[in-house]
């Protein structure tokens, strides 16, 4: 088992997932399939024309990675070129998202927060240097720091680079242990319910009521617990839709047809999904900005 393959599975995840993220519209989402695959959609704003959902991609072309991918390039980047640290960590951040940044697309406001931090604080900026913020972003460095061999303690750090909320902090600790353990050989399933067990308060009975879930049925499943970028919604799914994958694609592709924010999801469906199943080297072809994995 490859431990690259975690963020590899990430990266592709989120690219296979950009054209058609943050659409809340399953019915649309279904007319879209009806088209072709899901998959490294060319974001459409017709497609989001009176629908519910934000249509924030515009200028990315298929095959490249949401800001979630961006971010999680970068915590994999540093953690792999010279051995993690948060001042690299941020440096990359300015440099990506920051004035006259290489990532050219809509960032989120943890981003956004981060960058204004960096701006007005400079060299003097400390860790954690994170908003308090309960959704998805900060869980984008744990593929990356997986895959480089970093400890769950600097992996945490790397999220507070970002974020400081406990919910978050336990939903990385959460996908680092699945990661572990399969890395460990553990299956996958057990992984899954070995991590759950572990996350406190009420995430961690959501995610313990979607593993309880036997009855297949994705997308009732995804409206049940939410769609948007919260961790409160997007960990149950992903714990969810993993527990009854088969393979990577179809894990990734049935997190699509769920809606909403799939490429928040991918951080932790896409990562556990590629080192458990592997990422089909088509899938990888299709993807932009892989040449350092």
């Amino acid at each position: 088992m490859n431990k690259n393959d975690a963020l590899l599975g990430a990266l592709v995840a989120d690219a296979a997932s950009m054209g058609l993220h943050w659409l809340y519209d399953q019915d649309q989402i279904k007319l879209v399939e009806a088209t072709g695959s899901l998959l490294f959609r060319q974001p459409d704003a017709a497609v989001y024309e009176g629908k519910r959902g934000a249509y924030v991609h515009g200028v990315r072309r298929a095959g490249e990675m949401s800001q979630y991918g961006e971010s999680a390039r970068i915590a994999g980047a540093v953690a792999s070129a010279e051995g993690y640290s948060t001042v690299n960590h941020q440096k990359a951040i300015m440099a990506s998202f920051g004035p006259c940044g290489s990532f050219v697309g809509y960032a989120d406001r943890p981003t956004k927060e981060l960058i204004a931090r960096l701006i007005l604080e400079g060299d003097d900026i400390k860790n954690p240097s994170g908003m308090d913020d309960n959704q998805m972003p900060g869980i984008s460095v744990v593929p990356g720091l997986f895959a480089a061999g970093a400890s769950i303690e600097q992996t945490q750090e790397a999220v507070n680079v970002i974020t400081t909320n406990s919910d978050v902090l336990q939903s990385s600790a959460a996908v680092y242990s699945v990661l572990s353990q399969l890395a460990s050989g553990v299956e996958l399933q057990k992984a899954l319910a070995v991590a759950a067990g572990s996350v406190e308060g009420e995430l961690g009975a959501l995610m313990r009521e979607a593993l309880a879930k036997e009855l297949y049925e994705p997308l009732q499943t995804a409206q049940h617990f939410g769609l948007a970028c919260y961790v409160k919604h997007a960990m149950p799914l992903s714990w969810y839709l993993l527990n009854h994958a088969a393979d990577f694609t179809g894990a990734v592709t049935d997190n699509i047809r769920c809606g909403g924010d799939c490429c928040g999801r991918t951080m932790a469906l896409g990562c556990i999904a590629g080192l458990a199943f592997g990422v089909p080297d088509e899938l990888r072809q299709r993807t932009s900005g892989l040449s350092f994995v």
